[in-house]
């Protein structure tokens, strides 16, 4: 009896293992491809810019809770998160360190569309 009770327990956790790894493999597909659709959806050069800075232009926005690239919006929303988060007040330095990648991401991007903008209206001049 001992014998046909450890068997039907090793066919069970194999057939749970199978699907199991069928589940993560599906999951890592899903994650590239949601990755690879993103990095599609970005210009190059600002695509770069989230590798490099290592913030995508979506999260720095969420980050600094401004919805599109105003300057002024995102310096003054930077200050006040900075200072909040200042370790000298109780905040924290994790959080301090993502608001001033954020505002790098951003900072990079309004430069990124600053120079598109200046190679557009040198195209129309010719």
């Amino acid at each position: 009896q001992a014998k046909y009770l450890a068997q039907i327990i090793l066919v069970g956790a194999q057939v749970v293992g199978r699907a199991f790894m069928r589940a993560l493999r599906q999951e890592f597909a899903a994650s590239r491809a949601a990755a690879d659709a993103r990095g599609r959806s970005e210009r190059p050069q600002s695509a770069a810019a989230s590798r490099i800075i290592g913030i995508s232009l979506q999260e720095a926005q969420q980050i600094l809770n401004v919805s599109n690239l105003n300057p002024e919006q995102i310096q003054k929303n930077y200050d006040h998160l900075f200072k909040v988060n200042d370790k000298s007040v109780g905040g924290s330095f994790y959080l301090q360190s993502k608001v001033v990648r954020a505002k790098e991401r951003l900072d990079e991007e309004l430069r990124i569309q600053a120079k598109g903008d200046k190679e557009k209206e040198r195209k129309a001049e010719t």
